[in-house]
């Protein structure tokens, strides 16, 4: 289903006249971003992050609370759809416990979630000429799905 579609059913099944949405896919190897997305569509994934560095490279706005979200595969096919429930930026060092576990993936371990994320934050930065770095700040969002 593209995303126009699953907006269209989505629209006449809830009250959201005049709202809009952000259709975005997770970062990563293919595989993993459709990893990423099954997660979210079984509602085990409820938070992620990204280097705040990039918003500002892009000019581009935080992620809103309240904020729709259209989940895509890499094949730009929607899997669901998340509402934004909170914002936050600290420091890679800083993410939490908590917050490793609500992005769901691996054994949701902090540790995990720092080598993963040091991982992918690094190659993501190298395209920018930019080192990762454990003080660098991250936006955390977490999320709810709201459909599927």
């Amino acid at each position: 289903m593209t995303e126009k579609e699953m907006w269209e059913i989505y629209t006449k099944n809830n009250n959201v006249n005049g709202k809009t949405y952000d259709a975005w896919c997770f970062g990563g190897d293919a595989s993993i971003a459709n990893k990423l997305a099954k997660l979210v569509a079984n509602g085990i994934k409820t938070a992620t992050a990204s280097a705040y560095q990039l918003y500002e490279i892009e000019n581009s706005p935080l992620p809103a609370v309240g904020g729709l979200n259209i989940i895509l595969d890499t094949d730009n096919n929607a899997v669901c759809i998340t509402k934004t429930t909170k914002v936050y930026t600290c420091l890679f060092n800083e993410v939490s416990e908590n917050h490793a576990l609500k992005e769901g993936e691996g054994d949701l371990s902090l540790a995990y979630w720092r080598k993963v994320h040091k991982d992918f934050f690094s190659k993501e930065l190298k395209e920018y000429d930019l080192d990762f770095d454990e003080n660098m700040v991250v936006v955390c969002e977490e999320f709810e799905l709201v459909w599927k």
